[in-house]
């Protein structure tokens, strides 16, 4: 059994993916083809933004985004304590200071009440200006974005709305990538829509932004390349990921992202008691880039991921250490403190196989596999 099963996936869309590669190995446009700008079409069109301008890598959307909203030296950044690295290194790469902020220990995402205090605390201390939130869309649950908007207007910031493992999760109507001042997503092969390798997006309605996203990426090119304006970087994504996406958008949108919800709900039918399952807030939808259950502590979840081990199904443990617990980081400059909740996930949390392709008969096994376990007990 895979934890995501990119092989299966493949083997349903192989006619199509296949036909996709080969039109752009014919065509000898690899670098910025016409399959580029018919993405960012749809992509846009997808989230409900004016704009998506594609790149190389979800983490180099993120500092993308920060550089073009003119974060840097002197700014703070505030990051949810409990996600992945990129969030806060975007930040560091920039020049820029990330403080972290607890999270929810019912949606794992940023807890408004302490970034509250963190944007008080930063500013009393008035050395260094507070500038953005990165609001990170864990394991496919779209942020709280109505509180933290609120809070952002109020303290004059941006929002950075990470949708790296959001992309396809929604709001009533309003789907994720498009919460933010600005938005970006990852297509690392795991995500929810992902490619066959390394690709990102950023997606904005300001025109300036997107023009500044599109010259960044692009070694701050002006009019053409050979007129650079600006510093930028090489971040372009290949055609051959662009053409392998639009396939996989499709599929993505006609079927994917209702079966991942359709597994979703047979586990959490069929957990046992002892297991605390995910919560999605009423009229929020998840895309389900994980599954992550809840254990009592720390022994039980490692007790349970060799449990299930034995029985050949794989589990994964997003995060075992919270960034501010990351060696990197432990010199800060602003210091605030141990973020409780996020420490404790990172003991008790575990993820089950999740993906569309997961048969009825699979999800039965690992829901029979889990109740077995505290059987035993």
């Amino acid at each position: 059994m895979e934890f995501r099963d990119l092989k299966r996936q493949y083997n349903v869309l192989k006619p199509h993916i296949d036909y996709a590669m080969q039109e752009v190995l014919a065509s000898g446009r690899f670098i910025m083809g016409q399959q580029v700008e018919e993405l960012e079409e749809k992509l846009a069109q997808y989230v409900g933004a004016k704009h998506c301008i594609t790149c190389a890598n979800g983490t180099d959307a993120l500092v993308l985004a920060l550089k073009v909203l003119g974060i840097g030296e002197g700014d703070v950044v505030f990051v949810p304590d409990f996600t992945f690295y990129a969030s806060a290194e975007a930040v560091s790469a920039v020049g820029a200071v990330p403080v972290f902020v607890d999270v929810d220990k019912h949606t794992f995402n940023i807890d408004t009440k302490d970034l509250k205090l963190k944007i008080q605390f930063v500013k009393q201390i008035k050395t260094y200006t507070p500038k953005a939130i990165m609001a990170v869309d864990l394991f496919g649950l779209p942020a709280p974005y109505s509180e933290l908007t609120a809070i952002a207007r109020a303290n004059n910031l941006y929002i950075v709305e990470d949708g790296a493992q959001g992309f396809g999760g929604s709001i009533g109507n309003k789907m994720s990538c498009s919460f933010g001042d600005i938005a970006t997503t990852s297509f690392f092969p795991a995500k929810p829509l992902g490619c066959y390798g390394d690709g990102g997006a950023l997606f904005t309605n300001n025109d300036e932004w997107a023009d500044m996203s599109k010259s960044l990426r692009m070694h701050g090119k002006g009019a053409n390349k050979y007129d650079n304006v600006r510093v930028g970087t090489n971040s372009r994504l290949d055609t051959l990921q662009a053409a392998i996406l639009l396939v996989k958008l499709n599929a993505f949108a006609n079927g994917e992202l209702q079966a991942v919800n359709q597994v979703a709900e047979a586990y959490n039918s069929g957990m046992p008691a002892e297991v605390k399952i995910p919560f999605i807030p009423s009229g929020y939808t998840s895309s389900w880039a994980q599954y992550t259950i809840t254990l009592p502590a720390e022994e039980l979840r490692n007790q349970l991921q060799e449990y299930l081990k034995q029985q050949d199904i794989p589990s994964v443990v997003y995060y075992p250490k919270p960034l501010s617990m990351q060696p990197v980081y432990k010199q800060l400059p602003i210091s605030v403190g141990k973020c409780t909740v996020a420490d404790m996930l990172s003991k008790t949390v575990l993820s089950l196989p999740m993906h569309p392709y997961l048969t009825a008969e699979e999800v039965e096994y690992i829901i029979e596999t889990v109740q077995n376990f505290f059987k035993q007990e």
